[in-house]
């Protein structure tokens, strides 16, 4: 004889509550790690990315590693390549126009991009997450700043960067490339003016302590030429002291 199952009684009706119930619960704690007290920002497409670290690393010359050569368009829609600032001080900061800290450090780097400009030194942004680029190009306006930004609202850019180099990770982020393309020094945090200028100050020295070699480097070759001289110097005197007995010669004749 076959029976038919029995009834669900009041335990499984429980039990499928408390199912559900755990199920809403461990939903809302996900979403809870996404919201921006937890370190993440929703950006204007939508989607959440997490906020820096606060961790400032810097790297001595030998160590450096090269910067790939990102290539895209800008905010405004023209085409832009990092290759084109080489030989430059490069200031590469990756921002979004939805995020909090960005908003707080971009008069500090409007201010700095200005006074630095006739220090060989260039602003590079990397705009992101923002789905719109006229939302990246009110944010530049409100802020005064007049430097690029490649238009990378999926964060493509920001893969290019090898594994286990120093790579942008969270918004905001600002590297400093040396004049030989690497990356010297990175910030995953929102920067005050004087940390900016702590990070740049020092790339910029270098150059200038190697261009200040330069006139040092010339001295031997003013001392050579000085060399050069005293032995072109030194013939005559021989001459004078060949010519000296032949005139002795003709007296005595």
């Amino acid at each position: 004889m076959i029976q038919s199952p029995a009834p669900r009684g009041r335990g499984a009706r429980r039990r499928s509550l408390l199912a559900a119930t755990g199920f809403a619960l461990s939903a809302l704690v996900l979403t809870a790690c996404a919201q921006p007290e937890s370190g993440a920002e929703g950006g204007s497409d939508g989607s959440s990315y997490v906020e820096g670290s606060g961790m400032v690393t810097e790297v001595p010359p030998e160590d450096r590693l090269p910067a790939p050569d990102l290539t895209g368009i800008t905010t405004h829609d023209e085409p832009i390549a990092l290759s084109d600032y080489a030989g430059q001080v490069v200031v590469l900061n990756v921002w979004g126009s939805w995020c909090a800290p960005c908003r707080a450090e971009a008069p500090n780097l409007a201010k700095l991009a200005e006074e630095t400009a006739d220090q060989d030194v260039q602003f590079v942004g990397i705009n992101v997450r923002d789905h719109d680029a006229a939302n990246a190009r009110s944010f530049d306006r409100g802020f005064g700043i007049d430097y690029p930004s490649f238009f990378d609202p999926k964060g493509r850019l920001i893969l290019e960067f090898p594994a286990n180099t120093l790579s942008p990770q969270g918004i905001p982020s600002t590297l400093v490339l040396d004049r030989e393309g690497r990356i010297a020094v990175r910030a995953v945090k929102a920067l005050t003016e004087e940390e900016l200028r702590s990070m740049i100050e020092p790339i910029v020295a270098e150059g200038t302590a190697g261009e200040e070699a330069d006139p040092e480097g010339d001295a031997p070759d003013a001392d050579a030429d000085a060399d050069a001289g005293d032995a072109d110097g030194d013939a005559p005197d021989a001459d004078s002291d060949a010519g000296a007995p032949a005139e002795g010669a003709t007296d005595d004749d």
